[in-house]
């Protein structure tokens, strides 16, 4: 099954979004800012990453960007998830496949992941 990439500084949410979608049988890797997602990115080659907007060092859209700029991430699904600042990703669609307002509602989130990897939802 895939691996989903979480980058969010909020752990309590990153890890309640990990637990939801391991339990859907997914491998998730987590990262606390937008740095370490990169690093994550090119080690554990993810299938999608969920990303918050507001981080400390980059932000979810200076993440974004930076993972399209590699050539083997460039449809690698991307998955915007803020608070505040969801209207900047709607305003981007070529780098957001998908962006939620949190609070999110879980299940719509791992149907929308099941839909961008293709698979059945459960």
């Amino acid at each position: 099954m895939a691996t989903i990439l979480i980058v969010d500084d909020e752990y309590v949410i990153a890890d309640i979004l990990g637990y939801a979608l391991e339990d859907e049988g997914y491998t998730v890797v987590k990262a606390g800012n937008g740095r370490k997602g990169l690093e994550i990115l090119e080690r554990d080659r993810p299938t999608l990453v969920i990303t918050d907007f507001m981080m400390p060092l980059m932000d979810g859209l200076e993440f974004a960007r930076a993972i399209r700029e590699r050539p083997a991430f460039e449809q690698t699904p991307i998955v915007l998830m803020s608070g505040a600042q969801a209207n900047l990703g709607r305003d981007n669609p070529h780098i957001f496949a998908a962006v939620f307002d949190k609070p999110f509602d879980i299940d719509k989130v791992i149907a929308k992941v099941s839909e961008l990897l293709g698979e059945e939802t459960h």
